[in-house]
């Protein structure tokens, strides 16, 4: 499987964390080696947030992120942030809904997925975050379908049990969306 590089960001209540913990976790499912670094700003809801995840077959030498192949961004303050800092070739995801941008680049691959919109309309309300996690997994099986099934299993908090089918919903609504890759 190929070494990934992920940088997930938005704002400080939009599970940023816990998308890259869920990352994480299906990684070490897997039996990868793994890194989660998150980083946040003093606020805990509303101020910025973001979360480095690497997963590799071989030891990770450093848990920064850098240059990522990957770039989930919940808010045009992120996109703006990191866009550049995509590797050529690399993904970005956008959550539509709350960062209507379009990407200038040509040599990435940009999807735009309201995933906001989407919580909102299944019903899933707080798991766009989860959303994106699904479309991710359709566009590079960074894991399998138990894996993270298994990774949501193990991340939900004791509190919030009733949300591990929301959970599940939430990343399997994301992989079957169809993308919206026009701009303008």
């Amino acid at each position: 499987m190929a070494d990934l590089q992920i940088m997930l960001a938005g704002f400080g209540g939009q599970g940023i964390l816990f998308a890259g913990k869920l990352i994480a976790y299906s990684g070490l499912i897997d039996g990868r080696e793994l890194s989660w670094l998150p980083s946040y700003g003093p606020e805990m809801r509303g101020g910025t947030a973001n979360c480095s995840v690497c997963l590799s077959d071989a030891p990770i030498g450093s848990p920064l992120v850098v240059d990522p192949d990957i770039l989930i961004a919940m808010n045009v303050p992120s996109f703006n942030r990191f866009v550049e800092a995509v590797k050529p070739g690399g993904i970005i995801l956008v959550d539509s809904t709350i960062a209507d941008v379009c990407c200038m680049r040509d040599d990435v691959q940009f999807y735009r997925v309201p995933a906001t919109q989407l919580s909102e309309e299944h019903n899933l309300q707080t798991l766009a975050n989860v959303i994106l996690v699904g479309r991710l997994l359709k566009l590079t099986e960074f894991t399998c379908a138990s894996s993270l099934d298994t990774a949501i299993d193990k991340s939900v908090s004791a509190k919030r049990i009733d949300l591990v089918n929301f959970n599940k919903q939430a990343w399997r609504l994301g992989y079957e969306f169809t993308d919206l890759k026009e701009c303008g």
